[in-house]
């Protein structure tokens, strides 16, 4: 059953546990908020598999945002930059729903967000991933929680790897089972996500348990990886002790969430993503992810993609906490730690100088890391020997705050047309340009709609596509790229079909 309105004249839908209320959003659009996907992970479930959700009578209210996942906040200096609300309670394996028109015979095609904050912090929550725009263009946007930090990644000898991730498959598997009545077609769906959703996204593209749950992904700086898994047990060794309990689930399950969070803030406390050590994410696991995430996504024939980055991932990472000062201040010492660390050569070292003449040692530093981090894996995914075509892209616009030029995250808000929302000025400043998050929004559904966002697929040579300015032009000689000339800013994405 879909209706335009019930008694309340709202929008009504039933899903396969009973039937939601949304509210009409702009333009005639309905919105349905915190619908559950999975029952609430709480007591004996802290910590096992996603399971299903139980049935509802009558009609439940599905006009607010569900509980978010149990978090630790972001450091103060970074709380000023990326908004994280906290919806208190204990279902947070919810979803919300965006949709032109509920009704099973639209057939629309269907756009699956998983939110970034480093596996450990976010949700759907964040006002900057607001599908209205997304609706309004005729597509169907599901936005999803999933368990974060500990609860979500850490390693246990007694639970199930990569709970996450698990959850994450459990929200596509309703959106299969569920979205033919909120007007979305279940064959015509794209997973995308930013930072750590980008990379679930590329664990998702490796997950046997996922296949056949989406068509098409779209991976926002974040490459598929797996971390090392004594990093991830170190974290849980480390609480272990502060907690004073055993390194079990049963009895991390036992403490509680607060001093859970606490704990677990403790033994991330010196993370980055620069930085090596303790970490929470995703790891190989025979039953999740039995293949290394990169190679196996690699291998997905029958995927088109969308991959890409800012020109200035790292800023967002070290211009906050005076970090970038620091390693200029270190001057060659902080290009021969990057390099070190990138695994790059001298060779590429030089070639960087001579693309980035006016660079500084943090700069140059910070690029090489990225390009390890993120644009060498995510240009080997696109250049794979693939059937399915691959659409490169880069962010240029540089953020009208002070320090961060184009940065981290900076993109969300044009992707989603939403920097009209107060947040969005967190991170991209006051005046940022309409034009391009209407260009940059159009790509993404058309994408969505045609499998193509508007350029050439990337054939492992070239430069990407270009957003808001120049290309800031790196040499890439062991990757076959060479960026050259490439200063294009923007391209209009051609009419949708």
């Amino acid at each position: 059953m879909s209706t335009a309105g019930g008694g309340s004249g709202r929008p009504r839908v039933r899903t396969g546990h009973g039937v939601v209320e949304g509210r009409t959003g702009p333009g005639g659009t309905a919105v349905f908020r915190g619908v559950p996907y999975a029952a609430a992970p709480v007591g004996a479930l802290r910590f096992a598999a996603p399971q299903p959700p139980a049935a509802w009578d009558g009609v439940r209210d599905a006009g607010a945002y569900g509980p978010t996942a149990p978090k630790v906040p972001y450091p103060p200096t970074f709380a000023a930059l990326l908004p994280d609300p906290e919806v208190p309670g204990e279902d947070c394996l919810n979803l919300n729903v965006w949709t032109p028109a509920p009704d099973p015979g639209a057939r629309l095609p269907v756009m699956v967000w998983l939110h970034g904050g480093a596996l450990t912090r976010g949700s759907s929550a964040v006002p900057v991933y607001d599908g209205s725009a997304f609706a309004r263009d005729g597509v169907v946007l599901v936005s999803a929680n999933y368990r974060l930090g500990v609860l979500g990644y850490g390693l246990f000898p007694d639970a199930p790897a990569n709970r996450g991730l698990l959850d994450q498959i459990a929200a596509l598997t309703w959106v299969r089972e569920n979205i033919e009545a909120f007007g979305g077609d279940p064959a015509r769906v794209t997973v995308f996500g930013e930072s750590a959703g980008a990379i679930s996204t590329g664990a998702l593209l490796a997950a046997p348990r996922a296949a056949g749950l989406f068509a098409q992904a779209a991976l926002q700086s974040g490459a598929p990886e797996v971390l090392p898994r004594d990093r991830v047990r170190a974290v849980v060794r480390r609480m272990a002790s502060l907690l004073k309990v055993p390194a079990t689930a049963g009895a991390f399950a036992d403490v509680p969430l607060p001093d859970l969070l606490a704990a677990q803030g403790a033994a991330l406390r010196r993370s980055s993503p620069l930085a090596a050590g303790p970490a929470l994410g995703l790891v190989a696991d025979p039953d999740t992810l039995p293949a290394d995430p990169l190679v196996a996504a690699a291998a997905r024939d029958d995927v088109p993609l969308l991959l890409g980055w800012t020109s200035e991932e790292y800023r967002l990472w070290l211009a906050p906490t005076g970090a970038l000062r620091l390693l200029d201040r270190l001057g060659p010492l902080a290009v021969a730690l990057g390099r070190v660390r990138s695994g790059k050569d001298r060779a590429a070292v030089r070639a960087l100088r001579a693309a980035l003449p006016g660079a500084g040692p943090a700069e140059l530093a910070g690029q090489l890391l990225t390009d390890r981090l993120l644009r060498d894996p995510l240009r080997r995914l696109a250049g794979a020997p693939r059937s399915a075509p691959s659409f490169l892209y880069e962010f240029a616009w540089p953020s009208g705050v002070p320090g961060l030029g184009a940065c981290h995250a900076l993109e969300l808000g044009f992707v989603f047309d939403t920097l009209s929302v107060p947040e969005s000025a967190w991170l991209a400043g006051p005046d940022a340009p309409q034009e391009l998050a209407d260009r940059m929004h159009a790509a993404w559904v058309r994408f969505a709609v045609a499998g193509d966002p508007g350029w050439p697929a990337w054939n492992g040579d070239g430069p990407p596509m270009v957003f808001g300015g120049p290309l800031r032009a790196r040499a890439q000689a062991s990757e076959g790229f060479e960026a050259s000339g490439a200063s294009e800013a923007v391209v209009t994405p051609p009419a949708l079909p």
